[in-house]
């Protein structure tokens, strides 16, 4: 069998196992519900289906090529699976220990799918949170260089050096920030939302070229920031970012859930 392909059906199994994805399709009840069969042992259907359909939930086609494969996997399986259980291994308790695991992600799997599918994200949950995210943002990049140190005296000590016209870019040499002190301070663009609120709310009020007179203190330690250019921020529409945003409502949405269950669990 194709290596890559048999590489993918296994990765298409966990996933199966992992998200339980809906791959019980409806049969006519005349149809078998044996696969296969590897020494006298039934391979049943349902694991045929559950492997195509975490293909089909990667993008890969029903195929010939495909079901060959799947075929040949399941054999392997179900043949390693019986001299496993000549050997006892079913017995031993660590190995029944991690087959509870592997049943509850089943369920968990199978439950979080569900709870997903009845209670999607609406539209307007997806435009609302896109406008807070854009109202977060602003409408400006800012392009700064600052340099990092422990002491409030020693960021006066830095002004004072600015103020004499030292450049920013030589002294952050001493910078205690690993980021930036090689690349002369410079942080790049970036949004003031990037930064801990101390730094942003200095840094906005800088006119271009300025730097901070008095040292700014956050939880890094302190602070002497230049600003050296801002931009427009220019922001994907909410078309192109719905889906990204989606995802992101669904996750929380599904972690508050997690949580709501476990601070009701009655743990003894």
């Amino acid at each position: 069998m194709n290596r890559t392909l048999r590489h993918a059906i296994l990765l298409a199994f966990a996933v199966s196992v992992s998200a339980a994805p809906a791959f019980a399709q409806k049969k006519d009840k005349a149809e078998s519900t044996t696969f296969a069969t590897v020494n006298g042992k039934a391979i049943p259907r349902v694991r045929a289906d559950a492997l195509i359909a975490g293909q089909a939930a990667q993008g890969q086609p029903d195929s010939p090529e495909l079901r060959k494969a799947v075929t040949e996997e399941l054999v392997r399986r179900e043949v390693l699976t019986q001299e496993s259980l000549k050997k006892g291994f079913d017995k031993k308790p660590e190995v029944q220990g991690q087959i509870d695991l592997a049943r509850q992600g089943v369920l968990i799997g199978a439950y979080l799918n569900d709870y997903v599918r009845t209670h999607p994200v609406t539209e307007d949950q997806i435009k609302k949170e896109y406008e807070d995210i854009t109202a977060k943002l602003g409408k400006k990049e800012y392009k700064a260089r600052h340099i990092l140190v422990e002491k409030e005296d020693d960021a006066k000590a830095i002004i004072e050096k600015l103020k004499k016209g030292e450049k920013i870019e030589d002294l952050a040499k001493d910078s205690k920030d690993p980021g930036s002190k090689d690349r002369g301070g410079d942080l790049g663009w970036a949004n003031p939302a990037s930064f801990v609120p101390p730094f942003s709310a200095a840094m906005t009020k800088l006119e271009k070229g300025k730097f901070t007179e008095t040292p700014v203190k956050s939880d890094f330690g302190w602070h002497v920031i230049q600003l050296e250019d801002t931009r427009e921020l220019k922001l994907p529409g909410i078309d192109e970012a719905k889906g990204q945003i989606g995802q992101q409502l669904t996750q929380r949405m599904v972690q508050k859930h997690i949580d709501d269950l476990r601070a009701k669990a009655k743990v003894e």
